[in-house]
């Protein structure tokens, strides 16, 4: 039996990253690999037959007393308790391929040393920007930022780029400078897999050899997502409310374009988009968190669904669901969004942080009904032929065999 070491920080669907890593090993069980996780410890975990071997839990925003504090952050830069158990889960299992997905923080890269001595191939995939930028998401109080990308690093402390924290971003800045002298990334892993084509050309601009990486999108079964094409009244964002996410800008394009706006999530920027929508006049209504069918209700019920992000986002999965649930998407021209957009055929792209740009597509869309749904069936047939369920593991299964 063909044996999968699946590793990633959190245990739980957590974000976009933990889906894939959980959809990742239900395909793989699903053509009878078995597959054996490797995790943190979190209160949030599903059940897992391995959790006696995940590591113990380093969670940042958590209120850990000052010896608390002091035993974790080695455990952030290079953690030996991770060598340790990792160690111990491959000599009784001995996988023959391992797969990572988001290590760094909490697991910690410490785990790739073991995985090359051990002769077990490696690959990880990249959800963000980490091997170039320390803080991940190359953004910081100014906006996008390449400082880092040339090996700069020292920027993360100096922009207070980890919750505008000098002593967090001190220890990000260490962790990030450790692995860098270890070399833990270039030498252990042996490819790097990319869901878009924006974050391997950037990768490639700081440096990195191109081959070191396949481009393999990231995908959707269709099967599980009742499409209806049909335009509702409002538009639709959903996810989490940060300035990153460039929603103020989307909600002044609502107010100039005199169309209703749903926004379904939370975060840190509510309060003040509530503000701003209220000196707007803006018809938007604020959903809160959802999620399962009441996300899916407010997916099918849209007119489109709009992502105006204003950072460099990798392949929001977003986006595919949309398209899943027969919805055109408009989405901002940054990062990985445009490859995911075939403007005038399965959605529209604008200018990023352009309200006025953004407020001329949804005025358009406001009377278009029957071209909505054409869109909605071509994303639908996009995502059917490129981005499946089948197509991600055949894609997946070729790069296994080649290394």
């Amino acid at each position: 039996m063909t044996k999968l070491l699946s590793i990633n920080n959190y245990y739980y669907r957590r974000g976009g990253a933990e889906t894939v890593f959980f959809e990742h090993n239900r395909l793989f069980e699903g053509i009878g690999w078995m597959v054996i996780p490797f995790s943190m410890h979190h209160t949030k975990n599903l059940p897992c037959q391995w959790s006696e071997y995940f590591v113990e839990e380093v969670e940042f925003g958590v209120n850990y007393s000052l010896r608390q504090k002091l035993k974790k952050i080695p455990k952030v830069i290079y953690s030996l308790e991770a060598q340790r158990k990792i160690g111990k889960l491959i000599d009784r299992v001995r996988p023959s391929i391992a797969h990572a997905h988001n290590i760094y923080h909490h697991i910690s890269p410490s785990i790739l040393t073991v995985l090359k001595q051990r002769e077990i191939p490696i690959i990880l995939t990249l959800h963000d920007l980490k091997l170039i930028c320390p803080a991940y998401t190359m953004l910081t109080h100014d906006g996008v930022c390449e400082r880092c990308k040339h090996g700069a690093i020292y920027n993360v402390i100096r922009h207070r780029c980890i919750s505008n924290s000098v002593i967090l971003s001190g220890i990000i800045y260490t962790e990030n400078l450790v692995n860098r002298i270890l070399d833990s990334y270039r030498r252990n892993v042996d490819r790097f897999v990319v869901p878009s084509r924006f974050y391997l050309d950037k990768m490639v601009e700081a440096g990195w050899d191109r081959n070191r990486f396949v481009y393999i999108p990231n995908f959707i079964d269709v099967n599980q997502y009742q499409p209806n094409y049909l335009p509702g009244e409002s538009f639709l964002y959903f996810g989490r409310l940060h300035r990153s996410k460039g929603l103020s800008t989307l909600i002044r394009a609502a107010a100039m374009a005199r169309v209703p706006l749903r926004i379904a999530g939370t975060g840190p920027e509510e309060p003040a988009l509530r503000k701003l929508s209220n000196q707007l006049g803006a018809k938007v209504a604020f959903l809160g968190f959802l999620s399962g069918e009441a996300l899916h209700d407010e997916i099918r019920q849209a007119r489109a669904t709009v992502l105006p992000s204003e950072w460099y986002e990798n392949a929001p999965l977003s986006v595919m669901e949309s398209y899943a649930f027969g919805k055109p998407v408009i989405g901002a021209d940054i990062g990985g969004i445009p490859e995911l957009i075939r403007n005038q055929e399965t959605g529209n792209v604008f200018k990023s942080g352009d309200a006025a740009d953004l407020a001329r597509i949804l005025s358009d869309y406001a009377t278009s009904d029957k071209r909505l749904m054409e869109m909605g069936r071509e994303g639908r047939n996009w995502i059917d032929q490129q981005f499946s369920v089948d197509r991600y593991r055949e894609r997946i299964l070729e790069l296994y065999s080649e290394i």
